[in-house]
């Protein structure tokens, strides 16, 4: 006996999408799927609370929407966290997502050096960030343990490193296109918009799931290298991704929707429901008071300047202030002495 067949519903792709989501969608036929993130108040937000030369500013509204597409495959509550660590004029970029959909960043630069790179024209994301590494870290909580995989940033781009880590940890077939600019308004000067696409073979029939072994493997030295075709369906699927234009990614204009029916709709598409993002920091006074007082006592007496302690947050630029005596050690009581008693008779 056959099972029922459910009937998916036929509709053409929304004209308009809302900033700010993750729409995930599926190319069945194909065994393709992915998600398109559009992002415009939420990532806007976060670079304009920082006085960050454009091209930094660019890189990690990069970083954010890359944080963003990888955080929301996560199936579990906890932290997604994005973080390079560079020797370009860019030295690191961190991004932070908290599921179900909450994110902020920050970038640290030497102003001099992308100073530099500006006038030498040189402000590709490999020439700012240089070469290091990208580290993704889930955390899932104090009770479990934290999974972090590493990859080589070598001059390339994050889209780059997202393939590598891709190919290297995880071994899924796997394309990244990213996308940030500024939109000009009269009379409301410029906001940032960002935009992301990635896309992910993922076949069911194990045969198909197979992958060339990594280079240079255990193999002696001279056997020839490990080599697997690649599947039709996801030399198809790599194709039309690479099509799409960096002004589709971020263009208000078009909705998620039209732009993967524009790239698969001869194959069919499914979308699902899409997703929430926010910008939003988790920082609160009452914790950066016990992050102060996890100092020793001398190092807070240290801090006070103007007769105040004053902490910035890297991420949402919040200011602080505290005076010595709200973040002092409380004196531990005294310890009761002991009853006196008379020996007796």
């Amino acid at each position: 006996m056959t099972e029922p067949r459910i009937d998916i519903p036929v509709r053409a792709p929304a004209q308009t999408s809302a900033d700010d989501t993750v729409l995930p969608f599926e190319i069945a036929a194909l065994d393709l799927r992915g998600r398109v993130v559009r992002l415009g108040p939420a990532v806007d937000e976060i670079l304009a609370r920082h006085d960050y030369p454009q091209p930094v500013a660019k890189l990690l509204g990069e970083a954010v929407a890359l944080t963003v597409l990888l955080g929301t495959a996560l199936k579990i509550e906890g932290r997604f966290i994005l973080q390079t660590q560079t020797d370009g004029p860019v030295g690191m970029l961190v991004v932070d997502f908290r599921s179900p959909g909450t994110v902020r960043a920050c970038a640290r630069f030497d102003k001099e050096r992308v100073a530099g790179a500006i006038d030498a024209g040189a402000v590709s994301a490999g020439a700012l960030m240089g070469r290091g590494h990208l580290a993704m870290t889930i955390d899932q909580g104090p009770d479990m343990s934290r999974y972090q995989g590493l990859v080589a940033l070598e001059g390339g781009s994050l889209e780059d490193a997202a393939h590598e880590y891709f190919h290297r940890s995880e071994q899924i077939p796997t394309r990244v296109r990213l996308a940030v600019g500024e939109e000009l308004s009269a009379g409301a000067g410029h906001r940032w918009r960002a935009g992301g696409m990635l896309l992910q073979f993922l076949p069911k029939a194990p045969e198909r799931a197979r992958v060339a072994d990594l280079d240079p493997g255990d193999a002696p030295e001279g056997t020839a290298a490990h080599e697997v075709a690649e599947d039709d369906a996801w030399v198809e699927g790599r194709s039309l991704i690479e099509t799409v234009e960096d002004v589709e990614l971020i263009d208000p204009s078009l909705s998620s929707e039209r732009l993967v029916y524009r790239l698969f709709h001869e194959r069919g598409v499914r979308v699902f429901r899409d997703s929430a993002i926010a910008a939003q920091c988790s920082c609160s006074r009452d914790g950066v008071a016990a992050m102060l007082k996890s100092f020793p006592q001398n190092d807070r007496d240290d801090m006070v300047e103007d007769g105040a302690i004053s902490v910035t947050c890297e991420f949402c630029s919040a200011k602080y202030r505290f005076a010595p005596d709200e973040i002092r050690d409380e004196p531990m009581p005294a310890a009761e002495a002991p009853e006196s008693r008379s020996a007796g008779p």
